[in-house]
């Protein structure tokens, strides 16, 4: 069924029965050409992609609990392409365009908004640092406006812009930056996959990662085994207790990020704000809750809950920022597991393994960067060579030294980024 304006007007005209169901519940069949390991965000576009975009359909995505159950529907909806170095820029610009044209694509609502994105600096420094970002935002063909203090002042008069500790100088403004409906990205890309042929097999627990003479040979799951030409990789934050089943070690860590949603409140906030001296970012949902998060919880952890001490440490710099949150009562708060690289940067690569493919270290990026780290994997999994956005993302760079994108300069301290 296509969705239109008119299928909503008929539908409620017959008591809303006719609707058919986003996407089938199959059995895993003995054999595909493609199993994917995971069903959140990143796993589905693959998934998409790889039928759209090179026409192969004999693909599975098996994921242990429910569709969009992981990170895709823990995060706070941001989507952005301010990345200043090399490999990170093209990449998340690419991703960008395609949020785009995501909704025509999939014939989705996923509520992408673009309303603009502004990191506040405070000090002479970070004024200089953000004009660096900028021009190299413009270069690589993104949108980016350096704001005054005056300029931040009239957009965002909520702000204590002469807090004594942290005044604010101005702001990087991202206008083509905002939000999307996080949980509304995986439903649309399941269900434009599974018209495609696609099986999507919910409750289906990997428990093994099965190879031969060095080359990949299927899955084991909690519903039977199941053979594959390539498996792929996918889980986020639980990406290294799945590649441990193949007998690989990943260089990254996987860490607890909080994220909290106030009650729902009149409109206030018509942007994305980030406070430029603590980790702290706010927008507002479309039902009026102030949607914000901030720092991990700086240990490894596989719990996808957080700790009060951090809980309390974003509340501190969301009041230093904009005291009147201080009114505001939180309505809940959820942690997602972030699976950390070394130097802040993914990787979408082949392994050791033959047909054995790996997508994970997302850090705090992997939901902005749904569409195009579906369409790199997709891409890398049919042709075998990486797509040109994503040439940086390699598993050895961590071994060789080369290539590797520190996008926060902070060296490898994986907790930072």
């Amino acid at each position: 069924m296509r969705y239109s304006g008119w299928q909503v007007f008929k539908q409620g005209l017959t008591g809303n029965k006719g609707w058919s169901k986003a996407w089938r519940s199959p059995e895993p069949k003995p054999e595909y050409d493609i199993i994917i390991i995971g069903g959140g965000g990143h796993g589905l576009a693959t998934a998409y992609y790889l039928a759209a975009k090179h026409g192969l359909t004999n693909v599975a995505v098996v994921e242990k609990g429910y569709l969009g159950g992981g990170n895709i529907g823990r995060n706070t909806t941001i989507v952005r392409a301010n990345y200043f170095l090399p490999g990170n820029s093209e990449f998340y610009s690419h991703s960008l365009k395609l949020w785009e044209g995501l909704e025509a694509e999939l014939n989705y609502n996923v509520m992408h908004s673009q309303r603009g994105i502004i990191n506040l600096f405070h000090s002479d420094g970070q004024r200089d640092a953000a004009a660096r970002r900028g021009n190299a935002m413009i270069n690589q063909g993104d949108d980016a406006i350096l704001l005054g203090r005056d300029e931040v002042r009239k957009m965002l008069p909520y702000l204590d812009h002469d807090n004594g500790r942290f005044p604010i100088f101005g702001g990087l403004y991202h206008p083509r930056g905002g939000t999307a409906r996080h949980d509304a990205v995986a439903w649309g890309y399941a269900r434009g996959a599974d018209s495609r042929g696609v099986d999507l097999i919910q409750q289906c627990e990997v428990t093994g990662i099965d190879s031969e003479n060095g080359k990949v040979t299927g899955v084991q799951t909690t519903r039977g085994p199941i053979r594959a030409k390539k498996v792929a990789m996918v889980a986020a934050g639980r990406s290294s207790q799945v590649a441990a089943m193949a007998g690989m070690r990943l260089p990254i860590e996987s860490h607890v990020l909080q994220a909290f949603v106030t009650e729902g409140l009149k409109p206030v906030i018509d942007n994305v704000v980030t406070f430029g001296m603590g980790h702290f970012y706010i927008s507002q949902s479309d039902k009026g809750g102030l949607v914000f998060g901030g720092d991990l919880d700086m240990y490894a952890s596989y719990a996808a809950r957080g700790n009060l001490p951090t809980a309390e440490h974003v509340m501190e710099a969301g009041m230093t920022l904009m005291p009147m949150l201080g009114k505001a009562k939180l309505l809940r708060s959820w942690g997602g597991i972030m699976d950390m690289s070394a130097d802040g940067s993914p990787i979408i690569d082949k392994t050791h393994i033959d047909g054995l493919f790996v997508n994970c270290g997302w850090n705090y990026g992997g939901f902005k960067a749904v569409p195009a780290s579906g369409y790199a994997l997709a891409h890398l999994m049919a042709n075998d060579v990486p797509h040109e956005t994503a040439e940086a993302f390699r598993l050895d760079r961590f071994n060789t030294g080369h290539g590797i994108m520190d996008e926060e300069g902070r060296g490898a301290q994986h907790n930072l980024h």
